[in-house]
């Protein structure tokens, strides 16, 4: 590995070609199980969300890239006209975004930022979840498993506890019933302004911003918060009003102050999982952008 003035990293072919094999082989690891249970037809709603919440193709994850700021030796084969190019110099890099590219990566740049700045807020328990079925719990997502307090004792829990969803895309789940409850109301446009470190959802989304941010961020980056997201929506999915235990998922029952308790630990363990990864993401970001 080398440096020139034009370019911070420089990979020889072995370099790279030695890179792209390993993140081949552990994409691979992190999606076999996800194949296995789309052949057999069964659900699993840790992994059927990340992969159907957010829309990547298992191939999607698989694709290397070593992101923005890498100069690649001997590596012609790479040279797509959208992806990668080759310089004069012989040596191949990430395509330069274009203006609507550069718009999305500078969204994701500004969002890193503002989550990064703001206080995390542990006060909201999950019941995004059970705000999703409130009053509705004929008509829930997941219907093959069992509400664990039923649809009277889910829907008693929304009306006894203070509901505080700071998440677009969660809260627009909410059942019609729900939406009034919550304390805020966040909207698309805002989330600059609502999203905070303390939120799973915010957690997970870093897997999103890595994978929309492609090829300008590297696959690393990208498997790394798809490994935290898997991590974030297990607590997510056993703090939900379902009862997954069939399938190994204990529940955390933020019905109970010991419940919520364990709710809470959870969620600071994530933000110290989820702070790192965001200043990476941020400085690739950037990086790309500059």
């Amino acid at each position: 590995m080398s440096s020139l003035a034009d370019s911070p990293v420089v990979l020889t072919g072995s370099e790279w070609r030695s890179q792209r094999a390993a993140h081949e082989s552990r994409a691979d690891r992190l999606v076999d199980a996800r194949r296995g249970r789309a052949l057999r037809g069964e659900p699993d709603p840790v992994e059927d969300f990340l992969f159907t919440y957010y829309p990547f193709r298992l191939s999607a994850l698989r694709r290397w890239t070593p992101g923005s700021g890498v100069a690649l030796m001997d590596a012609a084969e790479l040279v797509d006209g959208r992806r990668f190019w080759a310089g004069a110099d012989g040596l191949v890099r990430v395509a330069v975004p274009d203006g609507a590219q550069a718009s999305r990566l500078d969204f994701s740049l500004r969002l890193c930022r503002a989550v990064a700045a703001r206080p995390a807020f542990f006060g909201c328990f999950g019941l995004h979840e059970w705000a999703m079925v409130f009053g509705e719990a004929a008509q829930r997502r997941h219907g093959a498993w069992p509400l664990r307090l039923g649809a009277e004792g889910t829907d008693a829990v929304v009306r006894a506890m203070s509901i505080r969803c700071t998440h677009y895309d969660a809260f627009r789940f909410f059942t019609p019933g729900a939406r009034p409850l919550n304390k805020l109301a966040p909207t698309l446009d805002a989330r600059l302004e609502n999203e905070q470190p303390g939120c799973i959802h915010v957690t997970m989304d870093l897997f999103k911003w890595s994978m929309k941010a492609q090829p300008w961020v590297s696959a690393e980056l990208a498997a790394d918060a798809f490994e935290l997201a898997h991590v974030a929506r297990t607590v997510d999915m056993r703090a939900s009003p379902y009862d997954f235990s069939a399938i190994g998922l204990r529940p955390i029952p933020i019905e109970t102050a010991q419940g919520r308790g364990e709710y809470e630990a959870e969620q600071r363990r994530l933000v110290g999982l989820a702070e790192p990864l965001r200043l990476r993401l941020a400085e690739q970001l950037s990086r790309a952008l500059g």
